[in-house]
């Protein structure tokens, strides 16, 4: 039973919170290799033992560390994403006839400010074709997805400023809240229209299994084994397969969806990451803590990120592979945390920033594994890092955006 309260309301868009017990326990048994039932029967020993994976989440609130504040990156990363954005819901609309109700889902919103630009496009491209078609604007279903532990609170905070800065017209639109992993089923069969996806899909459903020891490395570093990048390259191929074949069946044949990824370009050794790399700096910062007698080494040893930053061809081979999908837009855009360019004395102010966006998307997991007497060392040791190499260029990490359209089978109705 899904139980529903209404938050928001006014004379454009009702704002609601859906609690879906089923995708919270779907969700709880990715993370901790069990249901909550079997935990209860105190089978321990076979919980997973990366289990500070299960409080996943951007941290919550709206303060000086929080995720809303320091997301300045993702803005940026919608902004570019924008023109592929703007042309699926054209397309979209005019593929199904200018339907009289359609329903959207962005996936892994997160919270702040940032959760409602990619909603507010698609509902201001909607009404401005409607009105140079000469066609009625539809009714709108937008719902906001997120891991149970998101902030959806502050979110909602948000829905005064997303109602009189985003929307250019106050057509009919309907915002909720829906908690629970995509790497689970979310919404009826049939039901949606346009998924959206921002920075979500480059987080695993769990760590990979088998990793090998990591030298204190939180991630895939150029001195990693073979089998840790076949490890984690596995994992994500079966979370997007996954994610790709639940999508298909709550979608309505030609329906839209455009995700965004945080990748890599396509180079020859899938080892490399250049020397400022997030979690380069991250396992460095660790390090730094371990001589310094913060961390004991096993403890470092045993973290790794739930993370893996595809190429173009990798994301091309799972869906192709996968099958349910047609893809439309492949594009990579430069990743600039926007310190690249800066002079040295501006340097420290931008490993502060850099710091500070790191720390919004980690350190739930952090706290998790560590607690969170280090939190604020650790994070002065990565700006300090950023700083070092604020002037680097050579970097690998790309965003991609791909769009799909949901192949029409001849067996559905």
């Amino acid at each position: 039973m899904i139980e529903c309260a209404t938050v928001y309301c006014n004379n454009s868009a009702c704002f609601t919170f859906k609690i879906c017990p089923t995708s919270i326990n779907k969700t709880t048994e990715r993370c901790n290799g069990k249901s909550e039932n079997e935990m209860k029967n105190g089978d321990e020993e076979r919980i997973s033992k990366y289990s500070y994976v299960s409080p996943l989440c951007m941290s919550g609130g709206d303060g000086y560390n929080s995720y809303s504040t320091n997301s300045l990156l993702q803005r940026r990363v919608l902004s570019k994403a924008k023109p592929v954005l703007v042309k699926n819901t054209k397309e979209l609309m005019i593929n199904l006839n200018f339907p009289t109700y359609i329903k959207v889902a962005d996936l892994g919103c997160s919270s702040g400010q940032n959760t409602f630009l990619a909603m507010s496009e698609i509902i201001n491209t909607v009404n401005v074709l409607c009105q140079q078609r000469n066609q009625n604007p539809p009714e709108i279903d937008c719902c906001l997805n997120d891991l149970p532990n998101n902030d959806f609170n502050t979110t909602f905070k948000f829905i005064q400023f997303f109602n009189e800065k985003n929307i250019t017209s106050k057509e009919s639109y309907f915002v909720s809240g829906v908690p629970g992993s995509f790497y689970s089923r979310l919404f009826p069969r049939r039901s949606l229209h346009f998924v959206h996806s921002s920075y979500g899909l480059h987080w695993l459903s769990k760590v990979p299994e088998g990793l090998k020891k990591s030298k204190m490395s939180v991630y895939i570093t150029n001195s990693s084994p073979l089998s840790t990048y076949k490890a984690y390259l596995n994992q994500f191929q079966t979370d997007f397969a996954t994610f790709l074949k639940l999508r298909s069946e709550e979608m309505v044949s030609n329906g839209r969806m455009v995700l965004t990824f945080i990748g890599r370009n396509t180079i020859d050794n899938p080892l490399h990451r250049d020397c400022c790399h997030f979690w380069t700096l991250l396992s460095r910062s660790l390090r730094d803590l371990v001589v310094e007698g913060l961390v004991s080494p096993s403890k470092v040893d045993s973290f790794y990120i739930p993370f893996y930053d595809p190429n173009e061809k990798e994301v091309k081979e799972v869906v192709q592979k996968e099958g349910s999908f047609e893809i439309k837009d492949l594009e990579t855009h430069g990743y600039d945390l926007g310190h690249c360019n800066q002079d040295e004395s501006k340097r420290s102010k931008s490993g502060k920033n850099e710091a500070n966006y790191i720390r919004a998307v980690s350190e739930p997991l952090l706290v998790a594994h560590f607690g969170d007497a280090i939190t604020n060392i650790l994070f002065n040791k990565f700006a300090c890092h950023v700083s070092q190499h604020a002037s680097c260029r050579n970097k690998t990490t790309v965003s991609i955006v791909v769009s799909l359209t949901k192949k029409k089978l001849s067996s559905c109705p």
